[in-house]
């Protein structure tokens, strides 16, 4: 099949997808992001699809130097938007952040101190946003779930819902892509790399609904 590309940018303001869930998690707004280049594909079959590469990060756990590779990682691949799914720990470590070229998404995890300094030296940062435990955002096409993992009701309420095609985790610290039915289910592993001896992040391929682990 012959693939045709062109660019867009897209207004701010505008959701790709509305959740169908009626569970109270999966209601939530759909938070949007700033104006970016994507790339619309038309294919042969007059399809047209939305492409995006999505970096995901977790458990930065205050390391700068993993983190900083990850950074330069995600902005070499120029990934349109970024996740984290939380342990990012000091507040020092917005600096580091800052450095991504891409919005950055980000949720809390069980390990973050002073959210409230967290939360304000990120909101410096228009393109950066952190939403306390769990966010549902779209990107891409695709209507994500965002949260750390440590809360297993949530997190299993969520592979129920139904109405997602890609979940975000981390805490575990061990990186894993499978899927339920549809959804996909990612958890990037740690960015921080002395708990399991790996430093990972992994990114996402919205027109291939696939995600792949990688180490930096």
């Amino acid at each position: 099949m012959e693939y045709h590309n062109i660019l867009l940018c897209v207004p701010e303001g505008i959701d790709w997808d509305r959740p169908s869930c009626s569970t109270a998690c999966c209601s939530r707004p759909i938070l949007t992001q700033s104006p970016r280049q994507i790339i619309i594909t038309f294919p042969d079959d007059g399809i047209v699809v939305i492409r995006m590469l999505i970096g995901v990060m977790s458990d930065t756990h205050d390391n700068i130097v993993q983190t900083k590779k990850a950074v330069s990682m995600f902005n070499q691949k120029k990934v349109e938007h970024v996740l984290h799914a939380g342990d990012i720990i000091s507040p020092f470590m917005i600096d580091t952040l800052k450095e991504l070229k891409a919005p950055m998404t980000g949720v809390f995890g069980n390990n973050d101190g002073d959210r409230a300094l967290l939360e304000r030296k990120s909101g410096m940062f228009p393109s950066m946003k952190i939403t306390g435990t769990f966010a549902r955002i779209g990107v891409g096409g695709m209507r994500i779930a965002l949260l750390h993992g440590n809360d297993r009701e949530l997190f299993e309420t969520l592979v129920a819902c139904g109405s997602l095609d890609l979940l975000v985790y981390g805490h575990t610290h061990r990186p894993e892509i499978r899927r339920e039915g549809s959804l996909l289910i990612v958890n990037p592993g740690e960015v921080y790399g002395h708990l399991t001896g790996r430093s990972t992040v992994a990114l996402i391929d919205t027109v291939q609904r696939s995600g792949e682990i990688v180490d930096i």
